[in-house]
């Protein structure tokens, strides 16, 4: 019930996590001028974390090498099972340089929605991903709303079946009594 209600919040979240700042403001302002996300950016997953628990975002983007200001930063990998400890639903992004089918598949078996290699359609790519991750937000919400209106009318259902339960029962007078 807690993941419905946030999933239907008003602020959705896009966390950029990458320790290039130049590539993070170039991924903020591209998103930023297509969709209505409130964008957070971080330059190591260690601080992305400390906001992943309080603000929940819908999507990570994140970069699998982090450790150019800090060498003891975790990859991207190791972050991104950090994330879907905390925060299954949200969906990650890896967005690396390594075209490196290894860590492609270690980070897909560890539950990133999609593998994007760095270059010149990458962005094209992201846009592509986020398009199809609102359109499952879209679909998820809807299901969500179709759900409590079958339990709404289950509920009113089994309470006109109970009354007429009692008034086959118990009789019209037991009715008529109580005007």
């Amino acid at each position: 019930m807690a993941e419905e209600i946030i999933m239907l919040e008003n602020v959705r979240y896009i966390f950029v996590v990458d320790d290039d700042p130049v590539q993070t403001e170039m991924i903020k302002d591209y998103l930023s001028e297509r969709y209505i996300f409130e964008m957070k950016t971080f330059e190591n997953g260690e601080d992305a974390m400390g906001d992943i628990t309080t603000h929940k975002p819908e999507i990570v983007i994140l970069d699998y090498h982090l450790n150019s200001n800090n060498p003891n930063a975790k990859n991207g990998v190791e972050v991104l099972k950090d994330i879907k400890s905390v925060s299954p639903d949200t969906k990650v992004i890896m967005f690396s340089g390594q075209d490196n089918i290894n860590i492609a598949l270690e980070s897909m078996r560890n539950g990133a929605y999609d593998y994007i290699i760095k270059g010149e359609t990458a962005f094209n790519k992201i846009e592509n991903t986020v398009n199809r991750l609102g359109e499952m937000h879209k679909l998820e919400a809807v299901n969500t709303a179709q759900k409590r209106t079958i339990l709404f009318m289950g509920v009113a259902i089994g309470i006109f079946i109970l009354l007429g339960v009692l008034y086959l029962f118990y009789g019209a007078p037991m009715f008529e009594g109580s005007h």
